[in-house]
């Protein structure tokens, strides 16, 4: 969806360090640092909020309603209408972006949360597999990651020498990044499942992030340069592997197009890409290779720099809105993903002020 008749932005952003293991803080503890951090860069109040939604998992916590319990950060009172989807956060802000548009609020807060160190997050994600048949043989996240990669060298559309490439990019790009949990240098690493190496793949950690939309008037009040969302989409590619072409993502190039990202170039895309040959699949659905580009891909140093599962998707998007608050970009693209294999994708065009 895009070009909507109610504008709507990004006022603020801001994220939790993402660290390897945070047993010493619960949930509400590394969420409420976040929280009190955006609605600050705002002026606004917990009760200033009209609609509060949250993107968080059971399955990573290891208890059911696990979310409610990290309602105690937006504080019990007043009361709040609040939403949660079992998704990334990215999510999360689609539903609010909609409430926005629907003229039910006028302002909402975003937050999203992910512990992945207390268990094994390689098999706590075989749970996003189909049920009867992938879900029984335990093929793990980097499992089929590889598989995706693997798929991409025998189609020549990529070979080991450009994955590392692209992990020592995104890397160096972090260095200088207050939240990230791995910067600067960082070797290629061992073989892990080929042809991947540890890194061609995302760093397990834990961490949060959150951002405030507001409607028109009211953006333009709380930020002097609101990062504006043109258009919002996502779709979906069918649950079973076997009939999918695992070297394409067409629900992502269609959720581009219908929000409007193929009407004029980006200067800053930000995609979620945990593996370094998912963003060889994503730069190609989106058309980003095209002689003479000089877009900035993952300047924050993406997923690979920073992965708190869960929120990693939300961060994308708010890396993307910050850089416009900042005034280092005019036209940005943000990425989401979920499921195995860039299952389910997200797309946001974001611009500053015409």
């Amino acid at each position: 969806m895009r070009d909507p008749i109610r504008e709507v932005a990004i006022v603020a952003f801001g994220q939790s360090r993402h660290v390897r293991d945070s047993a010493e803080t619960s949930e509400v503890e590394m969420l409420m640092p976040v929280l009190h951090d955006v609605l600050a860069q705002t002026g606004l109040k917990a009760g200033d909020i009209d609609f509060t939604c949250s993107g968080s998992s059971d399955y990573l916590a290891g208890r059911a309603f696990s979310f409610t319990m990290a309602l105690d950060g937006v504080g019990a009172w007043p009361p709040i209408a609040e939403s949660h989807v079992e998704m990334d956060g990215a999510w999360a802000l689609y539903e609010a972006w909609v409430k926005i548009l629907t003229g039910e609020a006028e302002t909402a807060l975003v937050y999203a949360y992910g512990k992945s160190s207390p268990g094994d997050v390689r098999e706590v994600l075989t749970r996003q597999l189909d049920p009867y048949y992938v879900a029984p043989l335990w093929p793990d996240s980097v499992a089929l990651a590889a598989l995706q990669a693997q798929a991409l060298i025998d189609a020549e559309l990529t070979d080991e020498r450009e994955l590392a490439s692209i992990a020592a990019r995104s890397r160096a790009d972090a260095a200088s990044h207050p939240s990230a949990q791995l910067r600067g240098a960082v070797p290629v690493g061992e073989p892990l499942v080929a042809p991947l190496r540890t890194g061609d793949c995302p760093p397990i950690g834990d961490g949060a992030a959150a951002v405030v939309l507001a409607a028109g008037d009211t953006a333009r009040r709380l930020t002097d340069r609101p990062a504006w969302i043109r258009g919002l989409d996502h779709r979906i590619e069918a649950h079973s592997l076997g009939v999918r072409d695992l070297t394409d993502s067409p629900s992502t190039r269609l959720a581009a197009e219908h929000a409007g990202a193929f009407e004029r170039p980006f200067d800053t895309v930000e995609l979620h890409a945990p593996f370094t040959s998912q963003e060889v699949v994503l730069r190609r659905a989106l058309k980003l290779d095209g002689p003479g580009s000089t877009v900035r891909i993952n300047p924050s140093g993406g997923a690979l720099a920073a992965n708190p599962v869960m929120a990693t998707g939300l961060i994308r998007l708010g890396e993307a809105a910050a850089r416009i608050q900042r005034g280092e970009s005019d036209r940005a693209l943000a990425h989401a993903t979920s499921g195995p294999c860039l299952q389910q994708n997200l797309v946001a065009v974001l611009e500053g002020e015409r």
